[in-house]
């Protein structure tokens, strides 16, 4: 049975804020290297995909659902910056917090329709399942790319280990059959180098 149009907006603004929220407390309170999930562009990303799984509904309205997810987010974050350690309110509509706001909506609407898509047929499960372990590559391919910049902690290839494994985990847990999981994990990899790609450029990276 899929859930009411209230029930979609209630969960998608309650989620939005266990999502900031837990977020900053898992980075302040949990050990390297597993802190960096928290400060994880793909924990987000795949936050709005397992939302649109959940929500077996239209596109549309799961695009908007999980973009309002991502956008409560962040001053949900900020706030319990705030609350735990005395920061600024303010940065929760500066304009660094606007443009991550902004990456919420594309992330939401790309990764939301991801999860609706990984429960359909055909080319579009493969797709939507391989969207998860896409972001989840990309990032592991930035974590590289930093186990060779003196500027970051030794144990850095431990990122890029979580991260692949649980690029992998994801499409197991979601993947119909042996055959989807291996064809989702093939798609995959040219996914994860577009999102690189366009995070690198809306980042200037």
């Amino acid at each position: 049975m899929r859930p009411g149009h209230k029930t979609v907006a209630l969960t998608a603004v309650a989620g939005g804020f266990l999502l900031g929220f837990l977020d900053f407390l898992w980075i302040k309170w949990v050990p390297y290297p597993f802190a960096e999930l928290g400060n994880s562009t793909a924990t987000w990303a795949v936050a709005a995909f397992l939302f649109g799984y959940w929500l077996r509904s239209g596109w549309a309205r799961t695009a908007v659902a999980a973009a309002a997810l991502l956008v409560v987010a962040v001053p949900s974050y900020y706030l319990a910056a705030t609350l735990v350690q005395g920061d600024e309110l303010s940065v929760a509509w500066a304009p660094s917090s606007l443009l991550w706001m902004a990456f919420g909506v594309l992330a939401g609407v790309v990764f939301g329709i991801g999860g609706n898509w990984a429960r359909a047929t055909g080319w579009r499960q493969i797709v939507g399942t391989a969207l998860p372990a896409a972001v989840f590559f990309e990032e592991a391919a930035r974590f590289v790319r930093r186990t060779r910049d003196p500027g970051y902690p030794p144990g850095t290839a431990w990122n890029v280990v979580i991260d692949v494994a649980l690029g992998v985990l994801v499409v197991v847990l979601v993947g119909g059959s042996n055959r989807q999981r291996a064809l989702a994990l093939a798609a995959a990899l040219p996914l994860a180098g577009i999102v690189f790609v366009g995070f690198a450029t809306a980042t200037g990276f």
